[in-house]
């Protein structure tokens, strides 16, 4: 399965996790509780899954991004909130901002920046 793939159903089980939390009345239902974590932990292996064959960056500006547009509408949709400009500015604004970290090669591999040198993590020292 390709990484967007993975991408793609780590986003829908997250978006799912997060509906399961409003919907699990302050952790009390345990039900919804149970399919909350299961879906963030899922969600989270997914995500790790495909560390190395997308930057880091980029998994994460989708992976939230998108799961915040998605859960966004599915407030208006299933739960009648509020539609503003403001809100709706704010998610343009999201998917502008994932669309352009996109467009800053985005697309390439961790493990090809890492050969190339273009992008050496810097791991912090004791003394930082």
């Amino acid at each position: 399965m390709s990484p967007w793939a993975k991408l793609a159903i780590a986003i829908l089980v997250e978006v799912g996790a997060t509906i399961s939390l409003r919907q699990s009345d302050n952790l009390s239902n345990l039900g919804w509780t149970a399919a909350m974590i299961v879906g963030y932990i899922a969600s989270f292996w997914l995500l790790a899954q495909i560390t190395d064959q997308l930057e880091i960056g980029t998994i994460y500006a989708v992976w939230s991004g998108a799961g915040t547009a998605i859960v966004a509408a599915l407030g208006v949709w299933l739960f009648d909130e509020r539609v503003t400009g403001t809100r709706i500015a704010g998610v343009i604004l999201i998917i502008l901002g994932v669309v352009a970290l996109n467009l800053d090669g985005g697309h390439g591999s961790a493990s090809e920046t890492h050969a190339t040198g273009d992008a050496s993590p810097r791991v912090p020292s004791a003394g930082d």
